[in-house]
């Protein structure tokens, strides 16, 4: 049986959700100024390069931690992501006017 190492998985999984709230996040915030812009393909290209650094820089660090840390940030990125859509979809989510 293999022993999971709290002390990496916690930290791995936290930072995963974190991750998928504010890599959605941002790409609504983008998608919502791109929308409102005459030429909206800079606004998207400078949200995706930005979101992509920030979770390549968070999972990077994730990394660091252990082979344990990088599997809960995928897993709890994947769920995190997985809920969130699903209330989207849902239409219960609170808009942001």
């Amino acid at each position: 049986m293999i022993a999971l190492d709290w002390t990496l998985v916690v930290p791995g999984f936290l930072a995963g959700a974190v991750a998928a709230a504010l890599f959605l996040g941002g790409l609504a915030l983008g998608i919502r100024f791109a929308l409102r812009r005459q030429s909206p393909a800079l606004v998207l290209f400078l949200s995706a390069a930005l979101r992509m650094a920030a979770l390549l820089g968070l999972g990077w660090w994730v990394a660091g931690l252990g082979l344990q840390a990088i599997a809960a940030f995928a897993i709890g990125f994947l769920l995190t992501r997985t809920i969130i859509v699903a209330v989207v979809r849902s239409g219960e989510a609170p808009r942001c006017n």
